[in-house]
């Protein structure tokens, strides 16, 4: 199956992309079934997958114990038995954890060290997305995306993301880096608007917005809520889900946005999926509050 594409620096992507911190993250979390979701998203032609090298259990098993996430997901992508392709599999380095504890760590030697960790742990020659995963409040954010323009240099990654990010970070990044900027990968939601000046300005750049949490918790919500009620109302009349509208809603909000819905389960991905080929109208978007730039 053939997804629309958006754009990624020099490549195509799935217009909808694969959170994988649920396969093992969460309380519930089933390794077993979160390989069933990703080859399900691997059936529906899902090509980017998104992962950490801190996501794992809610507290490591082991001291150290980083790349669970990585490693689950590296092994569900190998057993798939499909081409792997056209497959980007894009990481974040840049978070230290201890336990339940997490902890920021921007420099050199840490973002160097966490980058060929997590390239040999997913099996690969050279990281085809890596990711700044937050700025580091204890030094000059120049001095991280120096870091990672230097892994640019020597052949350890491809290409550049930063991620949890304000405007002037974005264009300090872009300065530093140059092409091998190609993303921003911010929270981005029904309930969690705040990254509309970032998307505008990802169009601007010609990054990709990788929007995480783009359901804002509307699984968990009572009713849905006020917030939400729109998005559920829609999906009432087109006889889909609300999480389909909210991804379609993103989707219409600017060409450069790809959500990564979090998965667990093969139902959810094929659900989400769906909304890469649903349109909503002037009329429907205005309802959802939407600015949009246009359906692509």
């Amino acid at each position: 199956m053939s997804l629309p594409k958006r754009r990624l620096g020099d490549l195509e992507i799935s217009a909808i992309g694969f959170g994988a911190m649920t396969l093992t993250q969460t309380p519930d979390s089933d390794v077993e079934r979160g390989t069933r979701a990703v080859h399900a998203a691997l059936d529906a032609g899902v090509t980017l997958f998104d992962t950490a090298d801190v996501y794992g259990p809610t507290a490591f098993d082991t001291p150290g114990g980083y790349g669970i996430n990585e490693r689950a997901l590296a092994t569900a992508l190998r057993s798939w038995g499909g081409p792997l392709d056209d497959i980007v599999v894009a990481t974040k380095g840049g978070h230290t954890r201890d336990g339940l504890t997490w902890w920021i760590d921007g420099s050199r030697e840490h973002l160097r060290a966490a980058a060929e960790a997590s390239r040999e742990r997913l099996g690969l020659d050279v990281l085809p997305l890596y990711q700044h995963h937050r700025p580091d409040p204890r030094r000059p954010y120049a001095e991280s995306m120096a870091a990672l323009r230097s892994l640019v240099d020597d052949g350890i990654v491809a290409r550049v993301g930063i991620s949890n990010v304000s405007l002037a970070q974005i264009r300090l990044a872009a300065d530093v880096l140059g092409p091998a900027l190609v993303s921003v990968q911010n929270e981005y939601s029904p309930l969690a608007r705040g990254s509309e000046p970032e998307i505008d300005l990802c169009a601007e750049l010609g990054l990709t917005f990788l929007s995480w949490g783009p359901f804002g918790g509307m699984r968990e919500a009572k009713g849905l809520g006020s917030t939400f009620a729109p998005f559920a109302e829609v999906a009432a009349e087109r006889g889909v889900s609300p999480q389909q509208v909210a991804l379609a809603w993103q989707l219409a909000r600017s060409p450069w946005i790809v959500p990564i819905p979090g998965a667990s389960r093969p139902e959810s991905v094929l659900d989400s999926v769906q909304a890469a080929t649903l349109v909503l109208t002037d009329d429907e978007l205005a309802r959802l509050g939407a600015g949009a730039a246009g359906q692509s």
